[in-house]
């Protein structure tokens, strides 16, 4: 994708009507999502998010996965059941707030035992 979206540089329009997306990764056991953008700009991250929703969500995974902004707050892992409910609760957040985010959020967890995949509604109108 990095490669498709850094060869329409010359055409501004096409580069910016490339959708990019974070890559996600299980390397040996710890978990890691790969944020870029359509020049091939990349960060390691354990939180990353795209779309016209970003600015209202990425803040919110910044201070609740990172821990961003909290001195002196010790650092806890959340489970997966936390994660999942953190992610239902910005996508919902910025649903209400952003009309070009989508009806549903598409939830993939991956584990030891697969990857299940959830499909949660935002807007039931």
């Amino acid at each position: 994708m990095q490669r498709i979206c850094a060869g329409k540089r010359v055409c501004r329009f096409l580069l910016s009507a490339c959708r990019v997306s974070p890559l996600v990764g299980l390397p040996a056991g710890e978990g890691w999502a790969y944020g870029y953008d359509a020049i091939g700009s990349h960060e390691k991250v354990s939180a990353v998010c795209s779309g016209t929703g970003q600015t209202l969500i990425q803040p919110v995974l910044d201070n609740q996965i990172e821990f961003k902004q909290q001195w002196g707050a010790p650092k806890v892992d959340l489970s997966l059941e936390a994660t999942v409910e953190l992610i239902r609760d910005a996508f919902t957040s910025a649903g209400e707030r952003d009309i070009y985010t989508g009806d549903f959020v598409e939830i993939c967890k991956i584990t030891k035992d697969g990857v299940d995949v959830e499909e949660f509604q935002l807007k039931l109108d």
